[in-house]
């Protein structure tokens, strides 16, 4: 008979695993000589559910090349594993199309709005990058050739993520049309409202916050050591205007830091309105970055 135990011992003893010692779930091996693990837990915050991750690997022995994707939808919604809408129907996917090119591809879960407030994604994020750190060997990833993507508010968690100065130093940063200013007006955002996604990201209209809303602006927090970023924004943009674009490679320039900006003529948010051999283009030209990024 088991000896008793206190409520402590016992609570310790039924929790599941912390993720830094889990055991992995098994590979899947995909038709392209490709890997996937699917819904690995890297962190628990206090509170809140597990956030998991799925984690595509290259066929080639590693350590390979990593990039950390950050999906969109507001910060209020959204899925880990989707790229945007002109994306959804490509087979194989573009994340297996970023293991096929040598790639492994973290696509993360971080905390939505209705969940909890900035900076809870973005520590979310500093969270994923340590547990890849942790588990880099047994992954066979390399966590000093992190590329961070993002597109929408998955791209201003990424460009944040990048400029962040006590997260390890990332080897790049890809930014799809992603908001990189809550503080000034562009329309249709308006920092006055307290209805938008900036509001519900930050608690209250951005306009009554302006700390919080400068500390989550990236054109706020852009400085000298920055890694490269590449920025690509639709000129057609409705819904988060190319000026955020153009803004952040410029502040980034000013600081000294290196970026491109790639600004796309008919192009609206999520690349609507693009033919699909221009959406090919420019996710041809964001992983020929990410993969010579260091």
């Amino acid at each position: 008979m088991a000896r008793p135990v206190t409520p402590g011992e016992l609570r310790a003893l039924i929790a599941a695993p912390h993720p830094d010692v889990a055991p992995l779930p098994p590979a899947a091996e995909r038709p392209h000589g490709t890997r996937l693990l699917r819904g690995v837990p890297y962190a628990v915050p206090d509170g809140a559910r597990p956030l998991e991750l799925d984690l595509w690997l290259p066929g080639a022995p590693g350590p390979a090349p990593l990039v950390l994707f950050v999906h969109g939808g507001a910060w209020r919604r959204g899925q880990r594993d989707d790229m945007g809408v002109t994306t959804r129907a490509w087979a194989p996917g573009p994340f297996e199309r970023l293991a096929a090119a040598g790639l492994a591809v973290a696509c993360v879960d971080y905390r939505l709005s209705g969940e909890a407030l900035f900076p809870a994604p973005l520590d979310d994020l500093r969270a994923a990058l340590r547990w890849l750190g942790v588990r880099a060997a047994e992954l066979g990833v390399d966590p000093a050739r992190t590329v961070v993507w993002g597109e929408s508010a998955g791209g201003h968690l990424a460009a944040l993520l990048a400029l962040t100065h006590d997260a390890p130093r990332l080897a790049g940063a890809v930014v799809w049309y992603g908001p990189a200013d809550l503080t000034t007006p562009r329309p249709p955002f308006d920092p006055a409202d307290p209805a938008t996604p900036e509001a519900l990201l930050l608690g209250a209209a951005p306009r009554d916050v302006p700390e919080a809303a400068v500390a989550a602006s990236p054109v706020h927090r852009v400085h000298g050591g920055a890694p490269p970023f590449l920025v690509v924004h639709g000129e057609a943009d409705t819904m988060v205007a190319c000026s955020h674009g153009r803004d952040l490679a410029r502040a980034l320039r000013e600081a000294g830091a290196p970026v491109e900006l790639h600004t796309v003529a008919g192009a609206d948010h999520g690349w609507y309105g693009l033919a699909p051999d221009e959406v090919e283009r420019i996710f041809a030209r964001s992983v020929a970055f990410a993969t010579t990024a260091k």
